[in-house]
C-alpha cells in the first residue's frame, strides 16, 4: 500500500486513532509519518526502550537526571554499568560477575527469584519435582529451626528424608 499523504513510498506506518468513538486509518511512510509528527519514536522519546530499560536497572534515576556512578567498569571488555543501562547488552561474560551486585536485586524484582528453575513436564520429570520438593522442604525447615520451632523441624526432617529414600525407584 502506497502513503495516503506523498502517495510515492511503500506505507510502513499504519496508525488507528479513535476519537469520540470514530476510528481513523492513516498509512504513512517513515518520512511523512516523521514531518507530521506521527512518528514520536525518533529522536528522545521519553517512552523509548533504551529508557524504559534505564528506568528499570535504575529506578533512582530517570532520563533527565544521569547520576549514576560512572566508575563502575568491566575489567575484561570496560563497559560500564551505566553503559550496560542505556542499550541493554552487556560486552561479554564477566559482566555478569562484574555487575552481580546490581543485577541479582534487578532479577529478584523482575522475576521474583533470582535462580531459573523452569518448567518440569507432567509425565516425565517426577526426580526434578522431587529434588525441588525436598530444596523447598529444606528451606522450611531452616526457617523452623531459626524460629526455634524443633518439632517442626524434626517433622519436615523426617519428610526430606522420605522423599530421599523413594528416590532411589525413579
Amino acid at each position: 500500500m502506497l502513503c495516503q499523504r506523498c502517495n510515492n513510498k511503500e506505507a510502513t506506518v499504519h496508525l488507528t486513532k479513535i476519537v469520540n468513538g470514530e476510528k481513523n486509518e492513516v498509512f504513512l511512510c517513515e518520512e511523512c509519518a516523521r514531518e507530521t509528527g506521527q512518528l514520536p519514536f525518533a529522536g528522545n522519546d521519553p517512552f523509548s526502550f533504551q529508557n524504559l530499560l534505564s528506568g528499570i536497572l535504575n529506578p533512582e534515576i530517570n532520563s533527565y537526571n544521569t547520576g549514576i556512578k560512572q566508575g563502575d567498569k568491566c575489567g575484561t571488555c570496560g563497559l560500564s554499568y551505566y553503559d550496560f543501562t542505556q542499550n541493554g547488552l552487556f560486552g561479554c561474560a564477566d559482566c555478569y560477575e562484574t555487575f552481580n551486585d546490581r543485577l541479582n536485586p534487578l532479577l529478584k524484582r523482575i522475576h521474583g527469584e533470582t535462580v531459573h528453575n523452569g518448567k518440569v513436564p507432567q509425565r516425565k520429570g517426577g526426580h526434578l519435582r522431587k529434588k525441588r520438593q525436598i530444596k523447598e522442604l529444606r528451606d522450611e525447615m531452616q526457617d523452623a529451626v531459626k524460629n526455634e520451632n524443633f518439632e517442626k523441624a524434626a517433622e519436615i526432617r523426617d519428610k526430606i528424608k522420605e522423599l530421599e529414600d523413594n528416590d532411589g525407584g525413579e
